[in-house]
C-alpha cells in the first residue's frame, strides 16, 4: 500500500519497532542532529527517531514534530517502499528488461521507463490535496520561521532545509525533474538553491537566465517517502522521479497546481515550499557539514524567493543529517545501487555484483564483481562505468573476481593487495569530479583511478601460473561446523 503522509510512514515504522520518540524539548540548532548522528553510528543505523518537541531558536516550541534517520536501515528502506526488501524491486526491474534484452544502456534505460511508466506510475492531477490544508504568505504569517529547520554542525552556516524534494520544469521541452538540493536558510522568506553545475536544476535554470526570465521552483516535504527515494535516485533524462514513485508504490502519485506558480507537486506532501530563482541573483551558501565528512566552503549560488508555504495540518517535517559515515543517506545510495543494478548488468552482463561502501560516501569507492573471461576485461568495466550518468564521480573503481563478496570490504582489501601489481593494474583517467569533493585541485574536475584487483590472464603480461587460494573441502567445514554447533548445545 501507497503511504499517504510521513505520519503515516512513522506510525508504520512505530509498529514495526523501528521507532523511537523523544517526548523530551531537544533544540533544533545542533541538539536534534548530534541526537541523530548518535543513534545513526549504531550497528545496522540504529532507529528513526520522531522529536515531538523541537525548540526553535527562539525558544518556541514547533507545531511540527520532526522525523529523522527514517530510512537509516536497510529494514526501515524496505518499509519506505513498502517491500519485505529492496531486492525485491530490483527483481521487477529485471523482469521488465528480460521481456526485450537491451543492446545499449540507453536503451535499457528506455526500455525501463516505458516498462516503468505502463504500471501505475503516470500521475493524476487533482483540484486540491491535504499538502494545501494551510497556506502561509509573506503578509501575515512567519513563513519558514515556524518550520523546524535544522543546523546541524557546529561550522555551518545557519539552519539548512535537508530533504527538499526540489521541483523544476525544463521551459523549452516541459519536462520536469525532481532533485534533492539542500537549501540554507537566509531568513524567512530567502533560501540559498545548491544545485551543483552538473545537476538537471541546474540546466533548467540555465535555460531560464537565457530567456532572462525567473524561474518557477517549488520545494515539497514529505509524503511518500518513496517521493524522498526517487528524487535521490540516480536516473537519467527521461525517467521521471515522480513516475518512478508512482511505479515503486503501486499507485499513481496525484499531483496538485501550485498556489502562486503554475508547477504541480504532489498533493499528499506534508510541505510545499513555492516560490522562484532569480537568474541575476547570486549568494554566498555555506559552510555545510556534507556527506563527505567535511564542511563544503562557501561558494555562489542561486538564491530562492519563497512565496508561499503550505502544509498539511497534521504535518510531520522530515530531516536527515550528513557528516562523517555510516549516516543515513548510506541507505538510500545502497538502495540505489541494489535496486538499479539489474539496469547495468544488462549493458555489462559480467557484472555479478556492485557496491558502494559507506567509508567511500557514495561515488568515492565504487566495487564491482566480474566473471573475466579475457584481458583487460576490468579494465573495460571501469572505462564502461565512468560512462554511465552519476558513475562519472566514480573517483575510485575497484574491480574483483565473482567469487569476491564485494559487500565484504576486508575481503576486498584483501584481493586487492593480494592481487595487483600496482604499476601494471591501475589505471588513471581525468573527467568531472563531484563539486562537493574538495580533494581535486580545482573544482568540478580531477582524476580518477582504477584498480584491478582481479586473477591475471596470460594476455595481461602475466607470464607465471596464478596460484590456487587456500580453501579446505566444503564437506569438511560442514562436517567442523556440526561438530563446535554440538559442543555449544551440549555446553
Amino acid at each position: 500500500m501507497a503511504y499517504n503522509s510521513m505520519r503515516e510512514f512513522a506510525e508504520q515504522l512505530a509498529a514495526a519497532g523501528e521507532l523511537i520518540t523523544v517526548g523530551e524539548p531537544v533544540k533544533t540548532e545542533l541538539e536534534i542532529a548530534a541526537l541523530a548522528d548518535l543513534e545513526m553510528k549504531k550497528p545496522d543505523g540504529g532507529k528513526a527517531l520522531l522529536v515531538t518537541k523541537p525548540v526553535l531558536p527562539d525558544g518556541s516550541v514547533s507545531a511540527f514534530p520532526v522525523l529523522i534517520n527514517a530510512f537509516g536501515s536497510r529494514r526501515r528502506m524496505a518499509l519506505a517502499l513498502n517491500v519485505g526488501d529492496v531486492d525485491e524491486v530490483a527483481a521487477q526491474l529485471a523482469h521488465l528488461l528480460q521481456a526485450k534484452p537491451p543492446q545499449s544502456f540507453g536503451e535499457a534505460w528506455a526500455l525501463l521507463k516505458q516498462g516503468v511508466g505502463a504500471l501505475h506510475a503516470k500521475p493524476r492531477t487533482v483540484s486540491a490535496g491535504a499538502c494545501q490544508e494551510v497556506i502561509l504568505r509573506p503578509a501575515d504569517s512567519a513563513g519558514l520561521a515556524a518550520l523546524p529547520i535544522l543546523k546541524c554542525w557546529a561550522g555551518d552556516g545557519g539552519a539548512f532545509v535537508t530533504l527538499p524534494n526540489v521541483h523544476t520544469q525544463d521551459p523549452n521541452t516541459g519536462a520536469r525533474n525532481t532533485g534533492m538540493y539542500r537549501m540554507q536558510v537566509f531568513d524567512r522568506w530567502t533560501t540559498g538553491m545548491h544545485w551543483q553545475i552538473h545537476k538537471v536544476g541546474a540546466r533548467h535554470g540555465r535555460r531560464y537566465y537565457a530567456k532572462n526570465e525567473k524561474m518557477p521552483v517549488s520545494v515539497t516535504l514529505g509524503g511518500d517517502p518513496a517521493l524522498t527515494f526517487s528524487a535521490t535516485a540516480p536516473l537519467p533524462d527521461g525517467l521521471d522521479e515522480i513516475m518512478l514513485a508512482g511505479w515503486l508504490r503501486k499507485k499513481s502519485v496525484p499531483l496538485v497546481k501550485c498556489v502562486t506558480n503554475d508547477l504541480l507537486v504532489p498533493a499528499d506532501s506534508d510541505f510545499v515550499i513555492e516560490g522562484y530563482v532569480d537568474p541575476h541573483e547570486l549568494r554566498d551558501e555555506g559552510p555545510f557539514g556534507d556527506h563527505t565528512g567535511f564542511y563544503t566552503p562557501v561558494d555562489k549560488y542561486p538564491v530562492f524567493h519563497v512565496t508561499c508555504v503550505t502544509h498539511r495540518r497534521d504535518a510531520v517535517y522530515p530531516a536527515t543529517v550528513v557528516g562523517p559515515p555510516p549516516m543515513e543517506d548510506f541507505y538510500l545510495g545502497d538502495a540505489s545501487a541494489r535496486m538499479f543494478l539489474p539496469v547495468i548488468k544488462a549493458n555489462f552482463p559480467e557484472i555479478v555484483d556492485l557496491a558502494l561502501p559507506a567509508e567511500g560516501v557514495f561515488h568515492n569507492l565504487v566495487i564491482v564483481s566480474i566473471n573475466k573471461h579475457y584481458p583487460y576485461q576490468a579494465f573495460k568495466i571501469m572505462h564502461g562505468l565512468w560512462g554511465m550518468g552519476q558513475m562519472m564521480f566514480a573517483k575510485i573503481i575497484v574491480v574483483v573476481d565473482a567469487d569476491v563478496d564485494v559487500h565484504d570490504t576486508g575481503n576486498v582489501l584483501f584481493h586487492v593487495c593480494a592481487n595487483i601489481d600496482p604499476q601494471r593494474d591501475t589505471l588513471f583517467t581525468r573527467g568531472p569530479c563531484d563539486s562537493l569533493d574538495h580533494a581535486p585541485t580545482l573544482p568540478n574536475i580531477g582524476s580518477h583511478a582504477g584498480i584491478d584487483a582481479t586473477r591475471k590472464l596470460a594476455g595481461e603480461g602475466y607470464h607465471r601460473q596464478w596460484p590456487e587460494r587456500c580453501v579446505h573441502p566444503a564437506e569438511l567445514v560442514e562436517r567442523m561446523r556440526r561438530l563446535l554447533d554440538a559442543r555449544q548445545k551440549g555446553g
